[in-house]
């Protein structure tokens, strides 16, 4: 049986953990599609590419060991993308991805930003259903950001 609530604690990125958002990643990415350059860019040099550009990123802990990740990259003042959502696969299943989700949430509503979008795959059915749960409604995708993203979402937030 799954469990809906496994207990996590979700810390911001540190220099100590700063290999899992590649590892996480790529796990996935390897999985089900291929490591595209921006991946590897992005997942490479998480520091210049999501903190230095005012995003964040976050670890969802569990056991003391860093069991998923997700990111919020600045798009504008107002705009964030939520990226690089990844929980291994030994325990997918236990509401790690949701409790992420709800914790980017809440930290976008605390810092006034009033929408956030993200990039995925019509394959990715439990994602996307994960996605709508919380909102998020399907908007044109542009061309040129990902060669698998073929859906992009957008969750606009209350203040």
């Amino acid at each position: 049986m799954k469990n809906p609530k496994t207990k996590i604690d979700i810390i911001p990125f540190s220099l100590t953990h700063k290999e899992s958002i590649k590892t996480l990643n790529l796990e996935w990415l390897q999985k089900f599609f291929k490591v595209e350059p921006k991946d590897e860019l992005v997942l490479s040099n998480p520091v210049e590419e999501i903190i230095n550009k005012g995003g964040k990123i976050y670890y969802a802990q569990h056991l003391d060991e860093i069991v998923g990740t997700v990111s919020l990259l600045k798009i504008d003042t107002t705009t964030f993308e939520l990226s690089k959502m990844a929980v291994t696969e030994k325990v997918q299943g236990l509401g790690i991805g949701r409790q992420l989700i709800e914790f980017c949430i809440e930290e976008a509503q605390k810092h006034g930003i009033q929408k956030l979008i993200l990039y995925s795959n019509r394959q990715l059915k439990s994602a996307l259903h994960l996605y709508e749960s919380f909102g998020f409604e399907e908007i044109p995708v542009e061309s040129g950001v990902y060669e698998r993203a073929d859906i992009k979402m957008e969750l606009l937030l209350s203040q």
